[in-house]
């Protein structure tokens, strides 16, 4: 995982760091003092980059396997970077019956990713849900809350060009 994450190019700037080396000072010292360095880490950088768990562990003294562990057991927790432009692409049962799962492969295949994932240029980051409750539409995308609906896979690069 370290791998793919390193493809990602990490732009922190020297302002974040310092930010986050003085919340670590100030906060290494209380009991459970792990969760919320974390969380504000996230704060600050809109995710958790390996660079920045590599500087918990070395302010903290935490293993890096462990505050690795940490971010990839809680749900609240982002590996990588959220792209400008959120796409969500539905596959409950109604979406992925009408042909959302193709849908979803000619997003991946325009954009380079698989969910979970940020393009390279930070313009799109790809994920899947399992319902967003416009059943009638089927299938369903969205993008940064707007709905397109009854879509084909060749629907989706039109879609995505107006972004």
């Amino acid at each position: 995982m370290a791998q793919k994450m390193k493809n990602v190019p990490f732009k922190g700037t020297a302002e974040q760091e310092a930010q986050l080396r003085s919340m670590i000072a100030e906060l290494k010292g209380e009991k459970g003092f792990l969760m919320p360095i974390m969380q504000k880490a996230q704060d600050i950088y809109g995710y958790l980059p390996i660079e920045v768990m590599q500087i918990i562990a070395t302010e903290t003294g935490v293993p890096l396997e462990k505050i690795y562990g940490v971010a990839t057991f809680y749900a609240q927790f982002a590996l990588m970077p959220k792209g400008e432009h959120e796409i969500s692409i539905c596959l409950g049962t109604a979406c992925y019956v009408k042909g959302s799962g193709l849908v979803l492969e000619k997003a991946q295949e325009l954009l380079g990713i698989k969910p979970g994932e940020c393009t390279q240029d930070g313009k799109f980051s790809l994920s899947s849900c399992r319902c967003v409750g416009a059943c009638g539409l089927a299938p369903v995308m969205m993008i940064d809350g707007t709905v397109y609906g009854r879509l084909t896979p060749d629907m989706v690069k039109g879609i995505l060009d107006k972004y």
